[in-house]
């Protein structure tokens, strides 16, 4: 395996000299960086970690803390991953996936052990025990979702009561009365995921800002559970004509339920989801959505991480809490309501799940 010592002799410059220009520690002259980048291309040299931790105090490594829970969608939970790990790449750090079902000792031990820079948490709860963690660690920390108290840490979040108040706007102006909001299962939100009501309670009360009438349940995460309760909506509200998803498994199998049920979108039923642009071609969804960027949060929680760790200044700089518009993206699954039956169903499936509270306690369920 290739030194620093190969390359340098290699290029024709001293040790010192090589590592300023592969590190760019120091400014080096364009011609002699070429001649270094040349010899370490050509001699495959890759650095040394250990020897560069030490050297540097760098590990140039960032740790990833996410969880893959049975109850949530686990393609969308990899867009998000992706535009941490992409983005950490395109700025020369490898990146550390830790999964423990223990995030409070995970974090503990790639913290106390120096074994990255700085780390990104996902799956955020409402009171999240990793968080006190994450402050008192030595390196920098981001969040990619939204938690009760932001203090001490930089976090990036889609604008999810927007989300939904844009969602109920859209359709109260093609003349929609009555809609469904599927969200995501009852066991997120009983950990604490506050996205789920951020977006339902801000619907809902838009809803009857307007006059328009919301049925908001839970939903679920995967086949055949996802397909019955669709099923068992859309019997249950006949004279709904638009259906809005905060729940990536119901849209990735509503076009098959739609089939089966001779149902045209949006002649019958108006549909607008909340995912991004890669996981809509991922399933080949027709349906408008509010982009939910999980690339751009991503690769925002990196820049910013990567700022604090390679800048003294940035360390100091106040933290920051950035929301991402939502932005609606037009598919052409909605339009003005046809025609509708005139009464509505005198009692609903039994299959049908409890629909969701018009509020919320006061204090929002601990995570787990």
């Amino acid at each position: 395996m290739a030194t620093i010592g190969d390359v340098a002799r290699e290029a024709g410059v001293s040790r010192s000299t090589a590592s300023y220009a592969l590190s760019g520690k120091r400014p080096i002259s364009e011609e002699v960086r070429r001649r270094v980048l040349a010899a370490a291309e050509a001699l495959d040299y890759t650095p040394n970690a250990g020897a560069r931790a030490l050297a540097t105090s760098q590990t140039k490594v960032l740790g990833l803390l996410a969880q893959f829970h049975e109850d949530e969608f686990a393609p969308a939970m990899m867009q998000y991953i992706l535009g941490v790990t992409n983005t950490a790449r395109d700025l020369g750090y490898d990146t550390l996936l830790v999964t423990e079902a223990d995030g409070v000792r995970a974090l503990r031990r790639i913290t106390d052990s120096r074994m990255v820079d700085g780390v990104v948490l996902m799956n955020i709860a409402q009171i999240d025990p990793r968080l006190p963690i994450l402050r008192a660690a030595p390196q920098p920390g981001a969040l990619v979702g939204l938690p009760g108290d932001c203090s001490g840490l930089d976090v990036f979040d889609l604008d999810f009561e927007e989300a939904g108040r844009v969602m109920v706007e859209h359709l109260h102006r093609l003349g929609h009365r009555e809609l469904i909001l599927i969200s995501q299962p009852e066991h997120v939100v009983e950990r604490g995921g506050a996205y789920v009501w951020r977006l339902r309670d801000a619907a809902l009360e838009r809803a009857r800002q307007l006059g328009v009438t919301l049925h908001a349940v839970y939903g679920e995460s995967r086949q055949p559970a996802v397909g019955r309760l669709l099923n068992a909506l859309l019997d249950a509200y006949p004279s709904a004509t638009g259906l809005l998803l905060n729940n990536e498994a119901a849209t990735a199998a509503l076009p098959s339920v739609a089939h089966q049920r001779g149902l045209r979108v949006p002649e019958d039923l108006s549909v607008i989801g909340r995912y991004s642009a890669e996981f809509a071609a991922t399933f080949s969804l027709p349906y408008s959505f509010i982009e939910s960027a999980p690339d751009r949060l991503g690769a925002m929680a990196v820049r910013q991480l990567v700022r604090r760790v390679e800048s003294p200044a940035a360390r100091d700089e106040p933290f920051v809490v950035r929301f991402i518009s939502p932005e609606l993206v037009s598919r052409g699954s909605t339009a003005p309501p046809t025609a509708l039956p005139t009464a509505l169903p005198t009692a609903l499936p039994t299959a049908l799940p409890t629909a969701l509270p018009t509020a919320l306690p006061t204090a929002p369920p601990a995570a787990r």
